[in-house]
């Protein structure tokens, strides 16, 4: 671990910086599921999912960023390439084929579930050890995705 402003001991800045990264990984590959999505869409609802992708897509890169720049400022080190990401990601792969609105939305709103369990298991790590500031990070997270992954299952109805 690398010096930080942080308070907290060393041994905790480490578990954080792994859980960081375990969601970072989780992030980047759902970014890029996102764009997938968004680039091979086609169907009725193209008109109105289309930059809704891109939304959350611009959206979740800022996270992306906040959360390597928390495990670094812990004194940890951001792992983001997209062999690291390929390998430690726990999301399911994204089926490249798929081109119909509806399927998009389905897929991409399991996804967001999914990513939303990591991060709540990152946020309750983030509590125990004392880290409110993380755990600020994570809720901004779940409160976006959240709304996220309603408008897609909304639109499954």
């Amino acid at each position: 671990m690398y010096q930080s402003p942080s308070h907290l001991p060393p041994e905790a800045r480490a578990q954080l910086a792994s859980t960081l990264n375990a969601r970072l990984a989780d992030g980047l590959d759902l970014h890029s599921q996102i764009k997938v999505a968004h680039w091979n869409i086609k169907g009725p609802q193209f008109a109105a999912l289309h930059p809704l992708f891109e939304t959350f897509a611009v959206g979740l890169a800022a996270h992306n960023d906040t959360i390597a720049e928390r495990a670094v400022t812990l004194g940890g080190k951001a792992y983001g390439t997209a062999r690291h990401v390929a390998t430690a990601s726990t999301l399911p792969d994204y089926p490249q084929d798929t081109a119909r609105d509806l399927e998009h939305v389905k897929l991409l709103a399991e996804r967001f579930e999914k990513y939303l369990v990591g991060v709540r298991e990152s946020r309750t790590l983030s509590e125990k050890l004392g880290d409110t500031d993380t755990v600020d990070l994570f809720t901004q997270v779940v409160t976006e995705f959240e709304k996220h992954a309603w408008f897609l299952r909304a639109s499954l109805e």
